[in-house]
């Protein structure tokens, strides 16, 4: 009888033909992207000779090295960008059992603009785009770098665009940790620009500047603080609230009754950074109080779904253990961290 263990591997090549793109635009300057993939598959040779792509190694690693290939190639088609962090987020995906294929997450354009396409770049960043497509108001929740606000602002514009909303409204709460409005120099408008500058910059980021002034002169977009909410029912808006984590659950309440027909609203904040000085925060309170409720979602963002600095979701993973020491051992964290 013969022993499986023992039995050779077999051994193939395959070779896939490579259409409607360049090979610099799929392999990247130098192979780069290429090597990446050897990385990802350090059992399979990879070649590139014109516009074909040849994988020689045992059956099983060949296969999943072409499925690789394959679906960076449907990306490059879509007009993705390819990096290597493409690479390596893709091969996460395609190792994940029922994870839709990599060019299906990866691959969705919302917004384009100065150049630039705005797109999901983890699988929990997918879902979270989708359930703000399918929701009236959506939340989320998750540490700093996983694009939530980002995400939001991009769906916002995409809104704004497709003529589902008539305008845009961006807000957060003029708090944070050890500083208050009334210690900041300046006129009004000075003091709350420190609290609202991080939604002006990353929406210049998807409009034209120039665009963004007019739209904001005509009242289409309106950055403002969370206390200009009061009183104001949102029609036909697409309404966006920052930082929520430091909203009272006062607020919290006061900012989604705002909430008015053909609107669309998604909240975004980290639980775990509240910078309120009795930590009551309204967005830990509504993960209790809402979470039944059709047609409002909860997406959670991990530091899975960092995409800045690879260290970034380590620094994340590193405060959160730190954080559950310290509550088990009956004391209240004290971490901070920069957030966007």
């Amino acid at each position: 009888m013969v022993n499986p263990a023992s039995t050779p591997a077999e051994f193939v090549e395959r070779t896939i033909t490579v259409e409607g793109i360049s090979m610099v635009r799929l392999l990247g300057p130098g192979d780069r992207l290429l090597k990446t993939v050897e990385r990802e598959h350090p059992r399979v040779r990879v070649l590139a000779r014109g516009n074909e792509i040849t994988f020689s190694g045992e059956r099983e690693d060949v296969a999943a090295a072409e499925a690789l290939v394959r679906e960076l190639t449907e990306m490059a088609q879509r007009g993705v960008d390819l990096e290597p962090e493409q690479v390596e987020r893709s091969q996460r995906l395609l190792d994940t059992p029922g994870a839709p294929a990599p060019a299906n997450v990866l691959g969705e354009a919302i917004v384009s603009s100065r150049g630039k396409t705005i797109r999901p770049k983890t699988l929990g960043q997918k879902q979270y785009v989708d359930a703000i497509e399918e929701h009236t108001i959506t939340f989320g929740i998750g540490p700093a770098g996983t694009g939530k606000t980002y995400l939001a602002m991009a769906k916002a514009v995409q809104a704004l665009q497709r003529k589902e909303v008539t305008r845009i409204i961006l807000t957060r709460p003029a708090v944070e940790a050890g500083e208050r409005l009334g210690f900041l120099p300046g006129t009004l408008n000075d003091k709350i620009d420190p609290y609202l500058r991080p939604l002006f910059d990353a929406l210049q980021e998807m409009l034209d500047p120039d665009l963004v002034v007019k739209l904001m002169a005509s009242n289409v977009v309106e950055v403002a603080p969370l206390a200009y909410m009061r009183g104001r029912t949102l029609n036909d808006a697409f309404v966006v609230l920052d930082e929520a984590q430091n909203t009272t659950p006062e607020q919290m309440k006061m900012f989604l009754t705002r909430l008015g027909f053909g609107s669309k609203m998604v909240v975004t904040g980290d639980i775990t950074q509240v910078d309120l000085p009795n930590g009551v925060s309204g967005l830990r309170q509504a993960t209790r109080v809402l979470g039944r409720i059709e047609d409002i979602h909860f997406a959670t963002l991990t530091s899975a779904d960092v995409v800045r600095h690879t260290l970034v979701g380590e620094i994340v993973d590193a405060y959160t253990a730190w954080d559950d020491r310290e509550q088990s051992r009956g004391q209240r964290p004290t971490s901070r961290g920069h957030r966007r």
